[in-house]
C-alpha cells in the first residue's frame, strides 16, 4: 500500500484546529497539517485525521515523547506516529531561539 494521506500536527501558541488547517495536494498524495495550541487538542486533531482517512501522523518536535506517545493512545494505534526530533547538532540553537521567545505551549 501506498503512502496517499499524510498527517502533520504542528504546535504553536494562539493555534486552533478549528481554524488553522492547511492541505498540500497532488493527484496521488494529500497532506493535511493541523495547527493545535496543546497535548489535548493534538489528541482530538488526531483523531480527526484518522477519521479522515490519514494513514501517518508526525508531529512536530515540541511534543516530545511524553506528547507523541498520549497522540498514539488518543486515537488507539490506528496509524503509526512519529515526531520530528532534533539532533545535538541543534541543540544550542533552540536553546537560544527558546530562551528568547519562549516554548509554544
Amino acid at each position: 500500500m501506498a503512502l496517499e494521506h499524510f498527517g502533520f500536527i504542528v504546535s504553536g501558541r494562539g493555534l486552533h484546529p478549528d481554524e488553522h488547517v492547511a492541505l498540500m495536494r497532488s493527484d496521488s498524495f494529500t497532506m493535511t497539517a493541523v495547527g493545535v495550541s496543546d497535548v489535548e487538542q493534538a489528541c482530538s486533531a488526531a483523531r480527526r485525521l484518522v477519521a479522515d482517512g490519514v494513514q501517518l501522523i508526525e508531529l512536530c518536535g515540541g511534543f516530545g515523547p511524553v506528547g507523541t506517545a498520549a497522540v498514539l493512545a488518543a486515537i488507539d494505534q490506528a496509524v503509526p506516529v512519529g515526531s520530528v526530533a532534533y539532533g545535538p547538532e541543534s541543540i544550542d540553537a533552540m536553546q537560544r531561539l527558546f530562551a528568547s521567545s519562549g516554548p509554544a505551549d
